[in-house]
């Protein structure tokens, strides 16, 4: 059990909580998290009903035939960049007909880091439809477990800002 657990129960409840009222569904694209963000989603009773699919493209070659991910943007800038993220999020927005998509890549460790991109790296990135797509790189301390745990708090953290946001949107618009 991480540390993280608690906390990313409650963020996940919250989140499912915002989906529920608004009607929409989510969509994960992960690959230094392994699943742990669907996960987390699922552990939230009644998350099929805004949870029908994530996708798990660990490697480069899975993000280009799941995700639609241009190799030529893998080649270019590396599967830890934000081109890569970016077309992760639109990719499982589109694939899995979502509403809402976030989308992760890092490096974990506690090898595969670089002087560009060293252990702790992760790049975010977070779809809407019809609203575009935000992205972010954090880097965090710690070993492999904490890394991806705190992965998964702030991919989830970043689903319930956007959540809120489309929320207040719709009550200042009356709809």
């Amino acid at each position: 059990m991480s540390q993280y657990d608690p906390l990313i129960d409650s963020v996940a409840a919250r989140l499912g909580n915002g989906l529920r009222r608004l009607g929409l569904q989510v969509t994960t694209a992960e690959s230094c998290t392994g699943g742990g963000i669907a996960e987390a989603i699922t552990r939230v009773s009644g998350s099929s009903a805004w949870f029908e699919t994530g996708f798990v493209t660990y490697a480069n070659r899975s993000k280009t035939h799941w995700l639609g991910v241009p190799e030529d943007i893998l080649e270019t800038h590396g599967a830890v960049s934000e081109p890569v993220v970016r077309a992760m999020a639109q990719g499982a927005l589109q694939a899995a007909d979502a509403d809402l998509a976030v989308a992760v890549s890092g490096v974990a460790g506690p090898d595969g880091g670089t002087p560009e991109k060293p252990v702790g790296t992760v790049w975010f990135a977070w779809a809407i439809r019809g609203k575009g797509v935000i992205s972010h790189c954090k880097r965090m301390q710690g070993n492999r477990r904490e890394v991806r745990a705190h992965t998964v708090l702030k991919a989830l953290e970043g689903l319930v800002i956007e959540v809120e946001r489309l929320a207040a949107n719709r009550s200042s618009s009356g709809g």
